[in-house]
C-alpha cells in the first residue's frame, strides 16, 4: 500500500507540474485552453498509471525477486517516457506544434520519470526486504551486477544532463520572452520573475533528488544496521541471526558471506563444544573410574547442580549470578569437580577402609589438585568461563558454611555459588548410593541428613532448593541409576571423622 501511494504521489505531482508550468515554458502550450491542455495529460498519464498498478505490477510481481528492482525503473521510467511520447504525438496530430514543444513535453516527463522510477526502484527494494526478513528466505546475487559505484556515477551525471537540460529550457524560454517584451514591464519586476521561475525549477528538481537521497540513504542504513546487528550477535555468541538479502550488489554479496561466515562459525563453534564436551566428560569418567566409581555419578551430579541452579534463578540472592549462560557452564564444568583424584595413589585412592589421618590428608588433595590442573590449564590456553567455573568447582565443592572444609576453610558466601551447588549434590549422589562401607540410603534419609547439615555444611538456601525440587532428583536419580558398585570419598569422610 506504501508503494501504491508513493506511485500514486509521483504521478499525481508530475501532472501538477506540467500541467500548470509546462505552458509557461512552451508558447504553443499555452495557446491551449486549461481543458485542451490538461485532458491529453491527464488521460495519458492516468492510462499508464492503471497499466502499472494492474498489469505491470502483476508481471513485476512474477519476475525473479532479484529482478523486480531493476523492473520498477525500467517500467515507471518507460511509463513516463510512453506518456510523454504520446502527448506529444497528440498535440502534433490535433494542434500542429512543432517537434521542438513535443520534444520539451518528453523531455519534462522523462526528467520527472527518471526520478520517480530511481525512488519507486529504492522502495520496491525497502518493501522486498522487509518481506524476506520476515519470512527467513533470501535472494542469490549474481556474481556479475551493476555495482553501486556505477550506479552513483550514472545518477549524478544524469542529475547534471537533465538540470542543465532543464535550465536551458528555462533560460532560453526567459531570453525569447524578454526579447518579446522589451520594455513593457520594468526590468526589476522582470528579474523578479524570473528569479522566482529559476528559484521555483530549482526547488522542484532540488526536492526530486531529496527523496531519491532519503530513500538511498534509507535502504543503506537498513543493511548496514542489519549488518551491524547480526556481527554483534555472533561475537556475542548467538549464530541464530543472518543478514537479508533483497538485492543483487554488493550488499546482497556482502549479506550472503555473512550469513556464510556466520554459519561457518556456528558449525566451528558447535564441532568445538562436542569436542570440548566429549573431552570432559572422557578425563570426568577416568578420575571416577580410578575411584571405582561409575559414569553415571557424572551424569546425576550435573543435572542435580543445573536443577538447583535453575530453581535458584528466582531467588533475589542468585539472579544476577545465574544468567541462563551461567547455568549452562556450571552444567558443562560440573564433570569435573573430582579431576584432580587423578594425583592421588591407588593405595589411598582404593582403599576400601577407613582412612588414616595422614591417608586422609592426602585425599583431601584431591581439591586443590583439580584447581591447580585446571588453573594451569587456563593460563595455556586463555582464559575462559567454562574452566574458570571447573575451577571453582573443583576447589571449593568441599568447603562448608560453617567455614570448617577444606582446602581454605573459608565459611558463607565467600565460597562461590558453583561450589555450594556442588557440594549439595555431590554428597546427595553419595548418601543415595551404595558403597562398599554402606547401604544405599532412601531419598527421605538422604533428605534427612542434607537438611541436618543445613547451615553446617551446605548453604541454606540451597538446601531449601533442594527440598523444593527433591522430584527432581529423585526422576534424575531414577534416570541414571548405577550399576557397577563403587566408593565414595565424600560418604568415607564422614564416616572418618
Amino acid at each position: 500500500m506504501k508503494t501504491m501511494a508513493r506511485r500514486t504521489i509521483h504521478y499525481i505531482v508530475a501532472f501538477v507540474i506540467l500541467g500548470i508550468y509546462g505552458g509557461q515554458v512552451c508558447p504553443f502550450l499555452e495557446s491551449l485552453t486549461i481543458l485542451q491542455l490538461l485532458a491529453p495529460i491527464f488521460v495519458t498519464m492516468a492510462l499508464f498509471y492503471l497499466l502499472q498498478v494492474m498489469v505491470f505490477n502483476k508481471a513485476i510481481e512474477k519476475t525473479l525477486l532479484k529482478k523486480q528492482s531493476i523492473r520498477v525503473f525500467q517500467f515507471d521510467l518507460g511509463s513516463f517516457f510512453l506518456s510523454g511520447i504520446i502527448i506529444m504525438l497528440f498535440n502534433t496530430v490535433y494542434y500542429s506544434f512543432p517537434l521542438g514543444s513535443g520534444l520539451k513535453i518528453v523531455f519534462a516527463l522523462f526528467l520527472m520519470g527518471f526520478f520517480a522510477a530511481i525512488d519507486l526502484s529504492l522502495e520496491k527494494e525497502w518493501v522486498l526486504n522487509r518481506r524476506l526478513e520476515a519470512s527467513g528466505d533470501w535472494i542469490e546475487p549474481d556474481l556479475q551486477f551493476f555495482s553501486h559505484p556505477k550506479k552513483l556515477v550514472l545518477f549524478s551525471s544524469a542529475c547534471m544532463l537533465l538540470a542543465a537540460g532543464i535550465m536551458f529550457l528555462v533560460i532560453n524560454k526567459d531570453l525569447e520572452w524578454m526579447a518579446k517584451i522589451g520594455n513593457e514591464i520594468p526590468v526589476a519586476d522582470a528579474q523578479r520573475y524570473i528569479m522566482t521561475e529559476v528559484g521555483f525549477v530549482v526547488g522542484v528538481i532540488l526536492l526530486y533528488m531529496f527523496t531519491v537521497i532519503y530513500a538511498y540513504s534509507r535502504n543503506f542504513r537498513n543493511f548496514l544496521d542489519k549488518e551491524t546487528v547480526v556481527l554483534q550477535e555472533a561475537t556475542g555468541g548467538n549464530f541464530a541471526v543472518h543478514v537479508p538479502i533483497s538485492s543483487n550488489d554488493e550488499f546482497g554479496v556482502m549479506a550472503k558471506h555473512t550469513n556464510l561466515m556466520v554459519e561457518g562459525l556456528k558449525h566451528s563453534t558447535e564441532e568445538l563444544a562436542k569436542t570440548r564436551d566429549v573431552t570432559i566428560l572422557s578425563l570426568a569418567s577416568l578420575a571416577e573410574t580410578r575411584d571405582n566409581e561409575t559414569g553415571s555419578h557424572i551424569l546425576r551430579t550435573q543435572r542435580y547442580v543445573k536443577a538447583l541452579a535453575k530453581h535458584l534463578q528466582g531467588h533475589p540472592d542468585f539472579r544476577s549470578k545465574l544468567n541462563d549462560d551461567t547455568v549452562d557452564l556450571l552444567y558443562k564444568s560440573a564433570p569435573l569437580h573430582d579431576i584432580g583424584k587423578v594425583g592421588i595413589p591407588d593405595n589411598i585412592l582404593l582403599k576400601p577402609g577407613k582412612l588414616t589421618d595422614e591417608e586422609f590428608q592426602i585425599m583431601k588433595s584431591h581439591t586443590t589438585l583439580g584447581g591447580e590442573t585446571l588453573r594451569i590449564t587456563e593460563e595455556r590456553l586463555g582464559s575462559s568461563s567454562f574452566l574458570n567455573l571447573a575451577t571453582e568447582i573443583a576447589l571449593t565443592h568441599h568447603e562448608r558454611w560453617d567455614g570448617t572444609g577444606y582446602p581454605k576453610g573459608i565459611a558463607g558466601d565467600k565460597t562461590p555459588i558453583s561450589g555450594r551447588l556442588m557440594a549439595v549434590a555431590d554428597v546427595y549422589d553419595a548418601l543415595i548410593n551404595k558403597r562398599v562401607y554402606k547401604e544405599a540410603f532412601s531419598h527421605d534419609k538422604a533428605k534427612e541428613i542434607i537438611l541436618e547439615w543445613r547451615e553446617k555444611n551446605f548453604d541454606p538456601r540451597v538446601v531449601d532448593a533442594f527440598i523444593e525440587i527433591e522430584k527432581q532428583f529423585i526422576e534424575i536419580a531414577a534416570q541414571f541409576q548405577d550399576n557397577v558398585p563403587a566408593i565414595d570419598f565424600k560418604i568415607r569422610r564422614t564416616y572418618h571423622e
